[in-house]
């Protein structure tokens, strides 16, 4: 029986392309060299590199697991939660042993608070090869290990279009509507009749393309409700975090009062968060990013979406390879699954710590058949881009 040897946390700080979300205040575009930034309009911090944290796991047998976890800033702290309180209790354990283990990392900082946030996102990783591990020991896909695919391809819609101005959008949309795109995600909430007019131009260059809005909790409850109702009239796909992400009620009452689904879910980290908002009908698609969840928490998201016979689209946003494997991985074990998200910016970034590249196209991935993620992370190359992260 193999036994868990080693838990190791790689902090990757990458460069590649980023996607245009708009100017910083002093109208500059963002780079490495600026650090954190506040991209307005929206309220978060933003990196001018890709950021992610990526746990391998060893056994005795020489078998290897790999997980990550989404911190596009900051990786280092979830790092620390792995090396500093994660890993000795997994050392000396069977690596297949996935759910007992992940309960045994969730009570350790249970009653302290620690179910959500940075420690969250450590376990996510650890899950994640954890997962990875076990089908590498036994043969078996993660899809298999959940019971089984229900789709070989994941559908996807393609998220955001990195240009400054409306003409330019439509023309990128345009051009995916060529490559196969049937679902585009605009990043808006920068006003409703900005949102709207981006919305309509992206629209009439795109006929056949089914739109969505992801508003990055913008706006107040009638800002949403006035936005929503325009979204109902052209039929759009879904309306993304429309409100501020802890505004239950905002959105309950958002969800009862538009028809476009209100998709929800990549501010939160566990089943008994989405327990609450799936209870209260305060979405109508649950999100769940499976590098901030883990595969394991994530199932248990999806059943309790199922029950309540809402569909699960799976959240992504700039993690690499083995975040995205996770979350195809997870779609395609998902009945109700209709589409993943496709990060056409940071794709080249995900794919190049992976030896073979992830069959990725703006409609759709192909679900990777090998054991465990069904991918191989090129080791040699993780080992050389934490040692320059350490550098900079």
């Amino acid at each position: 029986m193999a036994r868990i040897t080693e838990v190791l946390t790689h902090v990757l700080e990458l460069e590649g392309p980023r996607a245009y979300l708009g100017r910083l205040d002093d109208g500059q575009e963002l780079t490495p060299e600026r650090g954190y930034v506040v991209r307005a309009p929206w309220r978060s911090l933003y990196s001018g590199r890709f950021e992610t944290l990526l746990v391998e796991i060893r056994t005795d047998e020489g078998c290897t697991g790999w997980g990550e976890a989404l911190a596009p800033v900051g990786p280092e702290v979830p790092a620390a939660v792995v090396d500093r309180l994660l890993a000795d209790q997994l050392i000396g354990q069977d690596p297949t042993r996935v759910r007992p283990l992940w309960h045994r990392m969730r009570e350790l900082m249970r009653e302290r608070g620690h179910l959500t946030g940075h420690q969250a996102d450590a376990m996510a990783a650890v899950d994640i090869a954890l997962w990875d591990l076990h089908g590498r020991l036994t043969g078996l896909s993660v899809a298999e290990l959940l019971g089984g695919a229900h789709r070989d391809r994941v559908p996807a819609y393609v998220s955001g279009l990195p240009e400054p101005t409306d003409e330019e959008r439509a023309a990128l949309a345009a051009s995916y509507a060529k490559q196969g795109a049937t679902m585009i995600k605009l990043a808006l909430g920068k006003g409703i009749e900005t949102d709207l007019a981006t919305y309509d131009a992206v629209a009439a260059a795109a006929p056949g393309v089914r739109l969505a809005v992801d508003a990055h909790w913008a706006y107040s409850i009638g800002e949403a409700l006035a936005l929503g109702q325009e979204l109902d009239r052209r039929g759009a796909l879904f309306f993304e975090a429309p409100l501020a992400p802890e505004d239950v009620e905002g959105h309950r009452e958002l969800v009862g009062r538009i028809t476009t689904p209100v998709a929800v879910g990549e501010a939160m980290r566990n089943r008994y968060e989405f327990a609450d908002w799936i209870g209260r009908r305060a979405l109508r698609l649950a999100q769940p990013d499976v590098a901030r969840t883990g595969i394991t928490e994530a199932q248990s998201i999806a059943e309790l979406a199922a029950a309540a016979h809402l569909p699960v689209a799976c959240h992504h946003s700039v993690g690499l390879g083995v975040a995205l494997a996770a979350g195809i991985q997870l779609s395609a074990a998902v009945e109700n699954s209709p589409f993943f998200e496709f990060q056409a910016d940071s794709l080249s970034v995900a794919q190049s710590i992976l030896r073979t590249p992830i069959d990725a196209r703006p409609d759709g991935y192909a679900l990777p058949t090998g054991p465990g993620l069904g991918v191989e992370v090129d080791a040699e190359k993780i080992a050389e881009l934490a040692e320059l992260a350490k550098e900079s």
